[in-house]
């Protein structure tokens, strides 16, 4: 993504710092004020810096908005291998798997919903980058869910549904923040979640083992 977001900078460490600051000032301001109304120096004051050194790592607003979007879909990216490394169970991979995607949306929750809000004020080719990252996150999914069909713990589903079905509950956590915060914790969500979407889906080797977990 790096070569999309063009750089006067050259040294990889230095972007990626900046940037970071860059990206994070914009997430909270966006969120606030909405992406239209925030303007780069809006951006610049609460980064604490200034106007002249954000362009020297982006060209424009939209650049800052593409990067905090893709920032979001990098966190499951890196965050679900991350937390099944090593796990060989089925069924629990599947659950740790569910459980870090739900805890990067609780994590980012302004993140999570600008990119719902603002994916669409991006050029349609990087919503098509966008896109093809979403794709590439539901795989990481999609393989917990097909392990677990192969394993005889779940029955026969229809993989890209249920797929979607676990993508729109972790990130319901952080759309519907206002109503799920002042009920639960994260964990109780998922684990109420859980419980919701694998009953229909476990075989009776799947309950035993759900039951273990």
């Amino acid at each position: 993504m790096s070569m999309i977001v063009k750089s006067k900078v050259e040294v990889p460490e230095l972007i990626e710092k900046r940037r970071g600051q860059i990206i994070k000032a914009a997430i909270e301001l966006f969120g606030k004020h909405g992406y239209h109304v925030t303007t780069i120096r809006d951006i610049a004051k609460r980064a604490n810096v200034s106007i002249g050194l954000i362009y020297q790592y982006v060209s424009d607003k939209e650049d800052v908005l593409f990067l905090a979007i893709v920032e979001v879909l990098d966190s499951y990216a890196r965050s679900i291998p991350e937390a099944i490394d090593g796990i060989d169970d089925p069924l629990k991979r599947f659950c740790t798997a569910v459980r870090a995607y739900c805890v990067v949306n609780g994590e980012r929750v302004d993140a999570t919903v600008l990119t719902y809000r603002e994916t669409k004020s991006l050029r349609k080719n990087r919503r098509n980058l966008i896109k093809e990252k979403e794709v590439e996150t539901n795989k990481l999914i999609a393989a917990c869910i097909q392990d677990c069909v192969k394993a005889g713990l779940f029955e026969p589903v229809d993989i890209e549904l249920f797929t979607y079905q676990i993508v729109m509950f972790s990130h319901a956590w952080a759309l519907k923040a206002w109503r799920f915060r002042n009920l639960m914790s994260l964990d109780d969500y998922v684990d109420r979640g859980l419980n919701l979407m694998l009953n229909p889906v476990l075989t009776a080797q799947g309950k035993r083992a759900f039951a273990r977990l």
